[in-house]
């Protein structure tokens, strides 16, 4: 139960609402004679830190054999806090659209929610290219957000669109792979 995929997984949930702090606190960094960039650094540094977590504990899962009903469950969950504390963070404080977080979070909850069920059903919904390109587009999104850089509102907008069209591709497989359970029972 308690592997290190799960381990890092449970890191990262622990890491997120550290973000979200660190996101929302820039005033103490600069309370302490530090630049407000020392911020952006700092919030960039935990972000790539879970973001790392990420990459790690799928990888190692899958190439230990490490995968477990406990990690199907935690891992996207900790992703969405992950992504969430970094997406809500900077709406807050005003670098984000509030509307595309806003489709953002809708959509990843949802699925969250069907990942669950197809999990504990035995159902095997594996995430599209387009479900991987979308966590990718969120992450620079959040990067460049996190650090002001250009084109992070365009950025964002693209992630968003890419977050809906992976939505529909996991919900359409998530369709397929419960009617052929309900074959396969039959």
């Amino acid at each position: 139960m308690f592997n290190l995929p799960n381990t890092l997984a449970f890191l990262r949930i622990l890491l997120a609402p550290l973000l979200f702090w660190v996101i929302l606190n820039p005033e103490w960094f600069t309370e302490r004679g530090y630049h407000v960039t020392w911020n952006y650094y700092a919030a960039a540094l935990l972000f790539v830190l879970a973001a790392i977590t990420d990459f790690f504990d799928g990888y190692i899962a899958r190439e230990w054999d490490q995968m477990t009903l406990l990690g199907g469950i935690i891992d996207p969950l900790a992703d969405k806090m992950l992504t969430l504390a970094g997406f809500l963070g900077l709406m807050v404080i005003g670098v984000a659209s509030a509307w595309a977080i806003y489709i953002i979070i809708v959509r990843e909850l949802f699925i969250t929610g069907l990942r669950t069920v197809a999990v504990t059903e035995g159902l095997d919904v594996k995430a599209s290219l387009a479900g991987k390109v979308k966590t990718v587009v969120q992450m620079f999104a959040i990067g460049f957000l996190i650090m002001r850089w250009d084109y992070g509102t365009e950025i964002l907008w693209f992630a968003a669109f890419l977050t809906v069209y992976s939505g529909l591709e996991y919900l359409w497989g998530f369709r397929k792979e419960l009617l052929k359970h309900e074959l396969d029972q039959f």
